[in-house]
């Protein structure tokens, strides 16, 4: 009975290392991997490995088993790549040695990936772990807590909120009783962590200096956005009013619809506010006005549209709004007589509103965007040709300004200049 007792390298840190390709094989190849892998990089844990690797085989041949030690590593170049290379190195093992079972020795998560590999080619009797374990003197923590106290930015990250933490639990344990500090202390620590998770103070940072150029500009996008707060707010109120008009109604659905009915008027408003305003900075400039800055209000318009029709047929479907009735109209001999737009026609008309919006708007963004290349194309063509005619590219040196044309002497004139030179 043969057993193949390999050793696992995704990443390929033997080849890394050493130069050595594999699969490697034998015990003294083994044996020596260990000398220069260990020479290489004492701290690597891929030596721990090996050497289990090889007590493992010891132990097998102690009980008179034929085995085989291997090292079978990957590629460096993609994880799909390094699963093909140990594949194909398995392959060639299982062809020469024919074992009947295999031992398979890992020390990382990343390594055990690749025991389905070697599952699905021979039996594996044994996985073998390799956990190394470390031992840290008082020294060491020492000089690990001296250099987190040297960190100023992780100290006021860590320290700061243990303390405040500490100070302020005892106060409410006295105060309103020690489950309810806990509760207060525990949704604090959250909140910070979620602050600091995100991000949040370096956003915040951002858009301070946003908000600071923006002014220090005269940007007209600032004015906007300001306008475009407060019609979101009033659409909210709006939105909140209309929910608390409601009678007692099962569910959340209505209150929902009837919120963004009531609220989709003010928001679409809002937004068509602030992409004007940055529509009118982007002409203001001297660069050409960007298609999707040009699109922008349109989709607003359009979104909005659509969002109040299916509000409004869902609403008027539960009877909360009342069917829209066209009055009579009449002018000179002719007349039109009421009539009433279903909730079905009242959605279908905001649908095709909204198509026809964006894109009549996509077409005025195209149309717009395309004369402004146009001009600057335009610009560009005649800077060149500003460029070619006042300076020497492809000018005749004999045309040239400040050189005097020689005239071209027939043969007479040749010989007679000849002559008198003599």
């Amino acid at each position: 009975m043969t057993t193949l007792v390999v050793c696992l390298d995704r990443t390929d840190d033997v080849g890394r290392k050493t130069g050595l390709r594999s699969p490697i094989v034998g015990w003294e190849a083994v044996r020596a991997l260990v000398t220069d892998i260990g020479l290489a990089d004492p701290e690597d844990s891929g030596v721990n490995s090996l050497l289990e690797t090889l007590r493992v085989a010891q132990d097998l041949r102690d009980d008179d088993e034929k085995a085989v030690v291997a090292v079978v590593s990957g590629d460096r170049e993609s994880m799909v790549s390094a699963d093909r290379a140990v594949a194909r190195q398995l392959d060639e093992l299982i062809a020469e040695h024919e074992p009947e079972s295999a031992v398979v020795v890992i020390d990382s998560a990343e390594d055990e990936r690749l025991v389905p590999i070697v599952e699905s080619r021979v039996r594996v009797d044994s996985v073998d772990r390799v956990v190394v374990r470390q031992a840290r003197d008082i020294e060491s923590t020492y000089y690990l807590l001296k250099q987190f106290l040297a960190d100023e930015e992780l100290r006021q990250t860590v320290l700061v909120p243990l303390g405040l933490t500490l100070l302020v639990f005892p106060m409410l344990a006295m105060r309103i009783g020690a489950a309810e500090g806990a509760a207060a202390i525990t949704s604090v620590i959250g909140l910070f962590l979620l602050y600091k998770g995100f991000n949040i103070d370096e956003i915040m940072t951002g858009v301070a200096h946003q908000v600071r150029e923006s002014l220090y500009s005269g940007q007209v996008s600032v004015v906007t956005y300001v306008v475009a707060a407060g019609l979101t707010f009033v659409g909210l109120f709006a939105g909140a009013l209309g929910v608390s008009s409601l009678e007692d109604t099962p569910g959340i659905v209505v209150p929902v619809v009837q919120f963004a009915f009531d609220s989709v008027p003010w928001l679409t408003v809002a937004a068509l506010t602030a992409s004007v305003g940055r529509l009118l900075d982007e002409a203001i400039s001297e660069e050409p006005i960007r298609s999707s800055f040009l699109n922008l209000p349109p989709v607003v318009l359009a979104v909005g549209l659509v969002v109040r029709g299916f509000s409004s047929y869902f609403l008027e479907q539960q009877g909360f709004v009342d069917p829209v009735v066209v009055p009579a109209i009449q002018w000179g001999d002719r007349a039109l007589d009421s009539f009433l737009v279903t909730a079905g026609e009242r959605l279908a008309l905001y649908v095709v509103t909204a198509i026809v919006v964006s894109i009549v708007g996509a077409r005025l963004a195209m149309y717009v965007s395309g004369r402004g290349e146009d001009a600057e194309s335009t610009d560009r063509r005649g800077s060149e040709s500003e460029v070619t005619d006042g300076g020497p590219v492809g000018v005749d040196s004999s045309t040239a300004p400040g050189t005097d044309a020689a005239p071209e002497l027939d043969s007479g004139d040749r010989e007679s200049d000849t002559d008198a030179e003599f």
